[in-house]
């Protein structure tokens, strides 16, 4: 039996910052097991969350100078960290930052240089995970169903309520998986009006009112109409839900309140069209710690799905966990993205590896 010793990254849409998971992960009896040994949040201060917000919207030149010093830094925290906890590490697995995706013209890109982080560590390191599978006709997101497949494979459901929310789920046989909508990243941005993080446990949008028009609004967007395998991103929030949200004269509480009503309405449809007895949502992703939020998808879903929260340990880093897993299936060279849940001509492992200098 092979224990892979893994360090795994990530940054997620809500900028909230660096998630870095120390795990196990080992195959016996034909089956991936897992542990988390230690973990480690690395909030991202001002400056680096408005460089990487703005990042979309810069020039070639800075976006490359920006790809290499920020793949430092992930190496700098990555090293700071193996040093603090005296780890033994076999390689670190990161899935960098998006900052542009549009696989509809073949493009995708994930910040966070492998050569400069692999250097500033002192690993061997994992990363750009996604280009293969848009290079193969697929849309290169999301990545997260082979780890819920392999790991959390007994729970009907899993959803991730991030940046963007996503689900994934066994349909006709295959894992099918593909992003809702929105999630944290509405409800941050309007919390950032009030230099506020984040609304913690759902607080203020629990004191709210429904805007209707809003939520009409927010309901009728195109992308909610579009079949899977679909998948979308900053871009796409930029260019149709912020001009909604900023078109609308209504308090935060009010914002927040309407927009999680909205962003559970648009999961519980798609968890219903796809029930057919009794069923388990497991639910991960910052958004799983907003009281309110789960509350209020509890309702909508009604008596026949539950709603289900693993330990803190697994909301917060099961992301960091399931890249660390796609290192190891790409190091034993196995399918670590599906084209079933992708879209692609078929599955592939992939991911490109990094050795230190």
């Amino acid at each position: 039996m092979k224990m892979h010793k893994v360090l795994g990254l990530m940054s997620g849409t809500s900028l909230d910052g660096l998630d870095l998971a120390y795990c196990n992960i080992w195959e016996s009896n034909n089956k991936w097991h897992f542990s988390i040994a230690d973990t480690h949040s690395v909030s991202y201060d001002a400056a680096m969350r408005s460089k990487l917000k703005n990042a979309i919207t810069l020039p070639a030149e800075e976006l490359f100078v920006l790809n290499n010093s920020y793949g430092t830094w992930l190496g700098e925290q990555a090293k700071a960290f193996i040093n603090q906890k005296k780890m033994e590490v076999d390689f670190i697995s990161s899935h960098g930052h998006t900052v542009h995706h549009r696989p509809e013209k073949g493009l995708t890109y994930q910040m966070g240089s492998g050569q400069h982080l692999a250097n500033a560590s002192g690993h061997t390191t994992i990363c750009d995970f996604r280009t293969n599978d848009v290079a193969l006709g697929g849309q290169g997101a999301p990545l997260v169903p082979i780890g819920d497949r392999i790991f959390f494979g007994d729970y009907d459901f899993c959803l991730n309520l991030g940046g963007i929310s996503n689900i994934s789920f066994e349909h006709n046989g295959k894992r099918v998986a593909y992003d809702i909508g929105l999630a944290n990243m509405v409800l941050n941005y309007i919390t950032q009006k009030i230099d506020l993080a984040y609304d913690k446990d759902g607080a203020l949008a629990k004191t709210g009112s429904l805007n209707i028009d809003l939520l009409h609004r927010l309901n009728a967007l195109d992308y909610y109409k579009l079949p899977f395998p679909k998948s979308t991103g900053y871009e796409w929030f930029m260019e149709k839900v912020v001009p909604l949200v900023e078109g609308t004269e209504d308090s935060i509480e009010n914002l927040l309140h309407t927009c999680i009503h909205h962003i559970c309405e648009q999961l519980a449809i798609q968890v219903k069209e796809h029930t057919y007895k009794k069923s388990t949502l497991w639910v991960t992703g910052g958004g799983a710690l907003n009281g309110f939020l789960i509350q209020t998808l509890q309702e909508k879903l009604g008596a026949d799905v539950q709603v289900i929260k693993p330990p803190p340990t697994l909301i917060e880093f099961k992301e960091a966990l399931v890249f660390a897993l796609m290192g190891v299936l790409r190091m034993e060279r196995k399918t670590n993205v599906l084209c079933s849940v992708t879209g692609a001509k078929r599955d592939s492992s992939s991911g490109v590896k990094f050795l230190p200098h």
